[in-house]
């Protein structure tokens, strides 16, 4: 069968990056109808969302060093049919407890996508490309728990809570099918059956560079400024600021287009910049984004600064989180591509569960403790990078088998002690990560 066109397995993998965002925040609006109709309490139906985090973690760890032992597709295809079977007993769920533990297994089996998504990107692409590649995956990333709770509260009178589950229902068909009919095989079978036979003693050793570690946290605080707006933002523009559910949502998507517009910005600029510059670039205009924002919830003042301060806070991301996790992942061995995606989506998950905690800590009337928590996320993100440029990493010894042939890759700073078979892949990570 032909190979799917470079503009067309992006968005798949978008549509795949996008289902967890999706399936916590698009029901948010039903939680009250649903307490009554479940005859629990707030608790119970809290519940739901906490434990699809909890399997959307497990899922990572899970599927992303599996798809690198036995290739991408089949635990891909495998997650995503447990998602489809998992939201369709959510959508019927009959009690609390049912609802539950479907969320969980959703959550196990819609992570396959996100982690899995991004080893294959890594796979096939390196440098700018992979850049290009994960900025559309990043943008969906971003943009979906945006949207969501907006779609939610407006389908939530129509088509009531199960209406919102049975379109997560849709939604999971829909990535199961586009995954059959657009995207292949990522792995060689004869590098699979390498891996199989090959323990691999050295090539974790790759996840405890600074390159990677580093990497790691930038891409995690900077999603975590991210959700600290997502989390504190109903409070702030319908408490605080008095507007209504659409200003509310118009406020939501504009910013969300100033994502995409800066996302767009950072593709075209990656073939002349280099992606450790545009993600620089963007975490220093975010930060004074939020400093803009804390002077304005010190001051009290007005919606307009208020306003303007939070676009200039969010929209910037479109530039750090796609440059930043291509750079981390082509800090790597591409033999533990997949269990660096997978350590690199849990943290960003814990990390968020922690911002939203720490913002829903600061009560409901003052855009202080958000200004502050996306402050010190934008600080800690931008200190990371930093550490990542300045560093001058040590050889990294990723296979260490006695009869197997290697050698040194090296570019500047960078040099990878690798298998023959390994180091033309090498060759574009380590350009990648020397550009950035």
């Amino acid at each position: 069968m032909s190979q799917p066109s470079a503009s067309i397995a992006p968005a798949t993998l978008g549509l795949l990056a996008a289902a967890a965002p999706l399936s916590t925040d698009l029901y948010l609006a039903a939680f009250p109808a649903m307490t009554g109709d479940l005859q629990t309490t707030a608790v119970g139906v809290q519940m739901s969302l906490t434990t699809f985090l909890i399997g959307a973690g497990i899922g990572q760890v899970l599927f992303g060093p599996w798809s690198d032992r036995i290739g991408r597709m089949k635990p891909l295809v495998i997650g995503l049919a447990v998602y489809v079977v998992a939201s369709v007993v959510a959508a019927l769920a009959p009690t609390v407890a049912v609802l539950v533990i479907a969320r969980l297994i959703q959550g196990i089996g819609g992570s396959a996508g996100m982690v899995i998504g991004r080893a294959m990107i890594l796979d096939r692409h390196s440098g700018v490309g992979a850049a290009k590649a994960l900025n559309v995956m990043m943008a969906m990333t971003g943009i979906a728990p945006v949207l969501a709770p907006l779609l939610g509260a407006l389908l939530t009178e129509p088509l009531g809570w199960r209406g919102l589950l049975w379109i997560l229902v849709g939604l999971a068909v829909l990535a199961l099918i586009s995954t059959l009919a657009v995207l292949r095989e990522s792995l060689p079978r004869d590098e699979c059956d390498r891996r199989r036979a090959d323990h691999q003693p050295g090539a974790w050793r790759s996840l405890l560079t600074v390159p990677y570690i580093g990497g790691v946290l930038g891409f995690a605080f900077a999603m975590g400024v991210l959700m600290a707006y997502i989390s504190a933002s109903p409070f702030v523009y319908q408490e605080i600021l008095g507007f209504g559910e659409i200003t509310y949502g118009l406020c939501f998507a504009v910013n969300a287009l100033g994502m995409v517009a800066a996302t767009a910005v950072s593709s075209r600029l990656s073939a002349r910049y280099s992606l450790r510059g545009l993600a620089g670039a963007g975490l220093a205009v975010s930060g004074l984004g939020v400093i803009a924002v804390l002077v304005c919830a010190l001051l009290g003042a007005g919606a307009g600064p208020l306003l303007v301060a939070l676009f200039v806070a969010v929209a910037p991301l479109g530039l750090v989180l796609g440059n930043v996790s291509a750079l981390t992942l082509a800090a790597v061995s591409p033999r533990v591509v997949g269990l660096a995606s997978a350590v690199l989506g849990l943290m960003q998950f814990v990390l968020a569960g922690t911002v939203a905690a720490l913002v829903g800590l600061g009560g409901e009337d003052t855009a202080v403790p958000m200004a502050v928590i996306m402050l010190g996320c934008a600080a800690f993100s931008a200190v990371a990078v930093f550490a990542v440029g300045r560093a001058r990493p040590q050889e990294t010894e990723v296979v260490e088998t006695g009869v197997v042939e290697t050698g040194v890759v090296e570019t500047g700073d960078y040099s990878i002690t690798a298998r023959a078979a390994d180091q033309p892949r090498l060759a574009g990570s380590l350009e990648a990560a020397a550009r950035g």
